[in-house]
């Protein structure tokens, strides 16, 4: 199977992102430690970063926001009252939004710092410097409860697809001893869907774009009752890896077929290789 174009091109669009964030270090170095000097600012320009290289690629219809997703509970469609017994509920603040613009309108919107309805989320991704222990959990229960409040009025099956969740960052800090860092990531994950969860409220990928990733595996039609999750260690020629994940799982939601009919391009490109760890499953009640 071909594809070494795209991979090649993804290989050099990447580390170009990488380079960029190391040229901010350069310029405006800690004197003490690793990074720069400014540790607020150096996490915002990473997100800044993730944030521009997701806009030169993704769909013009799709914006790269940051912000609060707010779930009225009105009247949807032209008669759906399904939300009628429940409350107004809102998000935490979260580092990025991908959002149908093109589609769904914006309650409000200050430049890149919008407040949006539910129906319009395509992607929710929190954004770290530097990866650490508290993180994991963290990140994805409120990455978890995103997705919930992002969840389709419709039933079982005729639901629209939810949301791709991820959690990235330029670096990573965890380091086990007694058990692979992996493996420790992982189980600090399962533990945050200690009860069932949706699979859509599961998250998608965890990653240091520059050095590993796991990613969840969507599950055959045929065994709707786990989520794999997969581990890849980056080679030295595999950086695109990492964002090329996010890329894939973006897009993933936006072409599906319960949000639209069209078909996904080909615009990514993985070379054939196996995980470097099979690291678990986690069980889910149902798919959406």
């Amino acid at each position: 199977m071909d594809g070494e174009r795209l991979r090649d091109y993804w290989s050099h669009e990447v580390s170009a992102l990488l380079a960029a964030h190391r040229q901010f270090e350069i310029l405006l170095p800690n004197a003490r430690t690793r990074g720069a000097a400014h540790r607020g600012e150096d996490g915002r320009y990473v997100e800044d970063l993730v944030r521009t290289y997701l806009r030169k690629y993704l769909p013009k219809d799709l914006e790269v926001l940051t912000g609060f997703i707010l779930r009225p509970a009105v009247k949807t469609d032209l008669s759906n009252r399904s939300r009628s017994g429940d409350e107004d509920r809102h998000s935490t603040q979260l580092d990025i939004i991908v959002y149908d613009t093109g589609t769904f309108p914006v309650f409000q919107r200050f430049g890149d710092s919008v407040i949006v309805p539910p129906e319009g989320v395509v992607a929710i991704i929190s954004v770290k410097k530097t990866l650490r222990d508290a993180d994991i959990s963290t990140e994805c229960a409120a990455l978890r409860d995103a997705s919930e409040i992002c969840r389709s009025d419709k039933k079982g099956n005729e639901r629209v697809r939810g949301p791709f969740l991820a959690l990235v960052a330029t670096s990573c800090e965890i380091e086990k001893t007694s058990i692979p860092t992996e493996k420790w990531i992982f189980e600090k994950t399962e533990d945050c869907y200690a009860s069932l969860s949706k699979f859509d409220d599961l998250i998608g990928l965890i990653s240091d774009l520059s050095q590993w990733a796991i990613f969840k595996k969507r599950p055959r039609k045929n065994k709707n009752d786990s989520a794999n999750y997969l581990y890849f260690k980056f080679n030295s020629d595999e950086q695109h890896f990492g964002f090329q994940m996010l890329m894939s799982g973006i897009m993933s939601v936006y072409y599906d077929s319960t949000r639209r009919n069209v078909k996904r391009p080909g615009f990514t490109a993985f070379p054939r290789r196996s995980p470097d760890e099979k690291l678990g499953q986690i069980p889910f009640s149902e798919l959406r």
